[in-house]
């Protein structure tokens, strides 16, 4: 079997492969590459030793058996027999749903989590959004700090139990998005920099020094990180990738690295057959990223609009803290310049970064399905000191309305697991950290953030304690009794209508139609025929709607159409979606 290694600044570079050493060469051909042959199986276990050093794992390593730290582990593909046929599912018209493994179910693999994808299938998700499943030191965590970016964490269950997860998907009909992490590593484990300039120090983002996209040495670590990106799509059958902080890659190239991953993905699917997409995590507000690069864009194909969720969660929440802050001063305001057009911030100022803040969307040339909407997301709640999901504080008529407005709105839907239940489980922070020093270390920072905003420490969770962890598992007894029952059948209803009405699909975000009243607190829109109308008020409220007839397609509590006054009587923390002739 052929072995390769890119470590520019080495002298030498040797392989261990199952207990025998030898040395590799030089490749004419690659500037910095190693090569050497080695009797080798699937499973073998391997790793490279630079200048002498110890013996580390493969930094394009498929399989870490032993965790990050350990030998790598050579794994055959090609070994798996997949069952389904799949053509593939695009991002348009679809309802995705984030889902962490290891707090999905209690037994936190892959295995347990797709005997659960029957669950999405009746509720009636297109794609299952998988958090990051790169190895990282411990067992669990949220997966942000994986260290192997082209191989699955061993207590999720590894390789196969990726593949068997994808395979179940597909053979439900459901599409798997998976999340991946370039712009930076986990803290431990992080063998690269010992083979070549991974990292530069000519930037630096909040995680420490950045992943190194403009500075010598990174033509290679570029397409590292395409590899990997392409690896997750075609050997494991990934429909897609959610790139996380996109706005963390710093990079100065004329040809900037998104841009270039995007080409190789789209080349990829014109290859395979499939469709496959990007979305990315970006609190840019640039259109750009989402402009198709034959019109000088970066040609990501959605992204994901924190001013939506903003909007929506200081209507529904009245909180006005940190970002919250430009939205809290009239949010309903703010919740229909988003739902018509994309951003809020779009050019305007922004109290919290202290500056101006984004640039317009082209309504003409971007449809609003290259928007991810949301009103509950991992960070959403599990970046609050107590990781308190919206249940724990809103009624179940507002969580229906938070429903309401985040499935018909014009956006690619997503919801958070549980939310669709109105799951009384929190998701909090928490971690499993092997280095007692580096445990303490973020122990002792997430108390100090939030004992700033005035949070005691004893009211900050360790996250190092597995009942953290716990605490955060989705309870799958709730479903069955109410006030989850209930929830649940909203949501099946929503989805439902959204399948079946191809106005709440359209993509277009000029023909939308909003009417709000600040003080009455309530917000209807129109989109064709379809009319939503929330009232997030404890009053009912009086919505003009016009005499035209109308049907009831879902209501959350019993509410008939317009009067023959026009006016449409909505109880209070309550919604209701109309048909209008």
């Amino acid at each position: 079997m052929q072995f390769e290694v890119w470590a520019p600044q080495a002298e030498e570079v040797s392989l261990e492969c199952d207990g025998v050493t030898r040395a590799l060469e030089r490749d004419p051909e690659r500037a910095g590459w190693w090569t050497g042959v080695a009797e080798a199986r699937d499973g073998s276990r391997y790793g490279f030793s630079v200048d002498g050093g110890p013996v580390r794992p493969d930094p394009r390593s498929r399989r870490q058996p032993d965790g990050p730290d350990g030998l790598s582990a050579v794994v055959d593909h090609g070994r798996y027999a997949w069952r389904a046929e799949w053509a593939g599912r695009g991002l348009p018209r679809a309802v995705l749903y984030e889902l962490h493994v290891g707090t999905y179910t209690r037994e936190g693999t892959l295995d347990a989590a797709a005997e659960r994808l029957g669950h999405l299938v009746e509720l009636g998700v297109t794609h299952v959004e998988l958090m990051p499943v790169c190895p990282f030191p411990g067992r669990h965590g949220w997966g942000y700090e994986g260290v192997s970016l082209w191989a699955v964490h061993e207590p999720y269950g590894g390789p196969e139990a990726l593949k068997r997860f994808v395979d179940r998907a597909h053979e439900l009909g459901l599409g798997v998005v998976l999340d991946v992490v370039h712009n930076h590593l986990g803290p431990s484990g992080n063998h690269l920099p010992v083979f070549g300039p991974y990292f530069t120090d000519r930037h630096q983002t909040p995680w420490g020094a950045a992943v190194n996209l403009d500075a010598p040495g990174s033509d290679e670590v570029r397409a590292f990180l395409v590899g990997s990106a392409l690896a997750w799509l075609r050997d494991y059958r990934i429909d897609g990738l959610r790139l996380d902080a996109v706005h963390a890659l710093v990079d100065t190239r004329a040809y900037h690295f998104l841009e270039e991953l995007s080409a190789a993905v789209d080349a990829l699917a014109a290859q395979t057959g499939r469709p496959l997409f990007l979305i990315a995590e970006s609190d840019l507000n640039d259109p750009r990223l989402i402009i198709p690069r034959e019109e000088n864009g970066l040609g990501l194909h959605a992204q994901w609009n924190d001013d939506f969720h903003h909007a929506l969660h200081t209507a529904l929440t009245g909180e006005a803290q940190g970002y919250y802050a430009d939205f809290a001063r009239a949010p309903f305001a703010a919740l229909a310049k988003t739902l018509t057009g994309g951003f809020f911030h779009d050019g305007t100022y922004s109290s919290f970064r202290g500056r101006s803040h984004g640039r317009p969307l082209d309504r003409g040339r971007i449809g609003g399905h290259r928007l991810l909407g949301y009103s509950q997301t991992h960070d959403q709640v599990g970046n609050r000191a107590q990781g308190d999901r919206l249940s724990a504080s809103l009624s179940p008529g507002l969580l229906a309305c938070a429903a309401a407005l985040t499935l018909t709105a014009p956006f690619t839907p997503m919801l958070f697991m549980g939310e669709e239940w109105a799951a009384g489980t929190p998701w909090q922070f928490f971690t499993d950290h092997t280095d007692p020093e580096l445990a303490e270390a973020v122990r002792r920072g997430r108390r100090r953030e939030f004992a700033a905003h005035g949070w005691a420490e004893d009211e900050v969770p360790d996250p190092q304690d597995p009942a953290t962890r716990e605490r955060s598992c989705l309870d799958w007894s709730e479903p069955e009794r109410e006030p989850h029952a209930r929830v649940l059948d909203w949501y099946r209803r929503l989805i439902a209508l959204r399948h079946t009405h191809p106005d709440l699909t359209d993509p277009d975000l000029a023909d939308i139609k909003v009417a709000y009243d600040e003080e009455a607190r309530w917000l209807a829109f129109r989109r064709g025929d379809v009319r939503v109308a929330v009232n997030l008020g404890k009053e009912p409220a009086e919505i003009p709607l016009g005499t035209r007839p109308a049907r009831v397609l879902a209501a959350w509590d019993e509410t008939g159409g317009p009067g023959e006054d026009g006016l449409l009587r909505v109880p209070g923390e309550s919604c209701v979606v109309l048909e209008q002739d």
